[in-house]
């Protein structure tokens, strides 16, 4: 038994279930996320809808989408590390859209708009990730 081997844990049918079902979201997540910077590169001659702030948030979230499926991908394969870290980050943005969306300014409405649709997405990921199945099956 290698280290790699020994990392991991065996997921229960009804874990594996639901850590598809968050994969799926994680997707969708990161496809809104891609054409969201897509649409900033479109929209970058109207400084009204696209400000730095937005190209900044832009990057940041195509980053951590494409980090957060990484993490999905191994969670999904019973790498608790990768649970752990899908965990952390998917709680993260979810707090940080909340405030994105929440405060007034910083950010045009077509993109709180946006943020609103990744911060439900990623809500679905944080409850499924962190349900009893989920977590009884890496408690082992």
């Amino acid at each position: 038994m290698n280290a790699k081997t020994a990392t991991r844990t065996a997921v229960t049918p009804d874990a594996k279930s639901a850590l598809g079902t968050a994969k799926s979201l994680v997707v969708v997540y990161t496809v809104i996320s891609v054409l969201t910077l897509a649409a900033i590169v479109l929209l970058r001659n109207h400084p009204d809808l696209v400000t730095d702030a937005v190209w900044i948030r832009g990057g940041i979230v195509a980053v951590t989408a494409f980090l957060m499926l990484s993490f999905a991908v191994g969670a999904g394969k019973g790498n608790p590390r990768a649970l752990l870290r899908l965990r952390i980050v998917s709680a993260i943005m979810v707090v940080v859209i909340a405030v994105i969306v929440a405060l007034p300014g910083g950010f045009p409405t077509w993109m709180k708009i946006e943020q609103a649709v990744c911060g439900v997405v990623l809500l679905g990921v944080v409850l499924l990730i962190n349900g009893r199945k989920v977590r009884a099956s890496f408690a082992r």
